[in-house]
């Protein structure tokens, strides 16, 4: 057992401490001042982990979980804090990591962007099934593990999914192939209505299409029925064929005023009140504000949502995404929003692309990325380098590989004027970041 007294917070929101040997400790679950006993868990040269036993002096910012599964699920690691604190505490993430790994000196890091309601705010859930003590269920991972652990409510995820997850709660032993159901993946849209995927490892569909028949008794917001065929062994939920079954072949949702149509394997930000605050900055980033006109580049444009929503305030915009159906699908949403005239979508790697672009004498007034967690490729980057346009937004969903781009940017000659954190995934360590460099 050793005492300690935490003086910081790590990149998970864990509290971070020191050893009497002058070794970092991070412990889950501790807060910043508290003196506390842990357990050592994990050992290494530099640095160690430990478990939380005994709150000896506790923070004035600890609250009582508002959760039954919290410290077991895995799903978030931020209960025990008041929601106040957790948006400083995303803040001072972001800040750490543009001036430890980014190399900027004290940036302008604003306030995180926070919900006005915490609870509910997911329109999708993937809820993992598997056997356990010799019968199927269904929840959610237990932290840092494949192990599932039962649930039939969840503070993060919409009610009406909670509606899906309870029946098959209740039912999932009864169901037809339920030894070779792996995921039970809903989403939901502003207007309540639910496009469902089973997920397995077996063909089942016949099997899949009357578990869905049952579902919609129980939950008539059910509007779309799929089958996602597992293509290996812990696949992750949608990595598959996915096969439509029954009701609508794809869910319509609005976002910033644009309608978009949603398959199962559409990307599609999972906050939608918090996604038009983050986009509103990527936009106010861009330049794009009201009567401002200009060339847009969107090169990870996947369903085109941000590129759309900078089309309404751009001459024109062009996206770029490497995905082919995610194209086919941002041609369709431009259409279908009356924004096929200025937008132009190209099924490409962008950092290829963007080199070809400008030698055949297409300029732009600003680039847009929102790249996935690994970041952006630094060829990309290399590639806007020497474009020389002259403003990037940058979306990211990780403030260490954010902070890695923005340092290859500064080399190149530009500069982090501000970065927005946004609160996407209340509850979790996770934040969301708009960033503006200029030339």
């Amino acid at each position: 057992m050793e005492q300690i007294i935490i003086h910081g917070s790590g990149s998970e929101l864990q509290g971070v401490g020191r050893l009497a040997d002058g070794r970092a400790v991070f412990v889950p679950g501790a807060l910043p001042g508290e003196k506390i006993n842990i357990e050592i868990t994990k050992s290494a040269d530099r640095f160690c982990e430990g478990r939380l036993v005994e709150i000896i002096e506790p923070s004035p910012r600890r609250v009582q979980p508002d959760c039954s599964h919290a410290g077991i699920c895995g799903g978030c690691q931020a209960r025990h804090m008041d929601y106040a604190f957790s948006l400083e505490q995303k803040r001072q993430k972001v800040y750490d990591a543009l001036k430890r790994i980014g190399g900027v000196e004290d940036p302008t890091v604003f306030d995180t962007i926070g919900c006005e309601d915490p609870n509910h705010t997911r329109n999708k859930a993937e809820y993992p099934i598997a056997e356990a003590g010799g019968k199927m269920v269904i929840g959610a991972y237990a932290g840092n593990s494949h192990r599932v652990i039962p649930l039939e409510n969840c503070l993060l995820q919409n009610k009406e999914s909670l509606k899906a997850l309870k029946w098959f709660s209740e039912n999932l032993n009864r169901l037809p192939g339920a030894k070779h159901l792996k995921f039970l993946v809903t989403r939901v849209n502003r207007e309540g209505e639910m496009l469902v995927t089973l997920s397995g490892d077996a063909p089942i569909l016949t099997e899949a299409k009357k578990i869905g028949e049952a579902l919609k008794k129980a939950a008539p917001s059910v509007k779309s029925l799929f089958f996602c065929q597992l293509n290996r062994r812990f696949a992750h939920a949608l990595d598959g064929k996915c096969t439509h079954l029954d009701g609508l072949a794809t869910l319509s949702d609005v976002l910033l005023g644009l309608k978009f149509e949603l398959a199962p394997q559409a990307f599609f930000q999972i906050n939608p009140v918090q996604t038009e605050k983050l986009y509103t900055k990527a936009l106010e980033a861009a330049g794009l504000t009201e009567g401002r006109k200009g060339r847009v580049l969107d090169a990870y444009c996947g369903a085109g949502t941000i590129t759309l929503s900078a089309a309404r305030h751009a001459d024109y915009a062009v996206g770029i995404e490497i995905v082919a159906p995610a194209i086919e699908n941002a041609k369709r949403n431009a259409a279908a929003n009356g924004l096929a005239k200025n937008t132009r979508f190209i099924c490409a790697d962008a950092a290829k692309e963007i080199p070809r672009l400008i030698s055949t004498g297409e300029r732009f007034d600003a680039a847009i990325l929102d790249p996935p967690r690994k970041g952006a490729d630094e060829a990309l980057l290399t590639s806007l380098i020497k474009s020389k346009v002259p403003v990037i937004s940058y979306v990211s969903c990780n403030p260490a590989t954010l902070a890695r781009d923005v340092k290859i940017l500064t080399a190149g000659g530009y500069h982090l004027e501000w970065a927005q954190p946004v609160d996407m995934f209340p509850g979790t360590s996770h934040v969301e970041t708009s960033a503006c460099l200029k030339r």
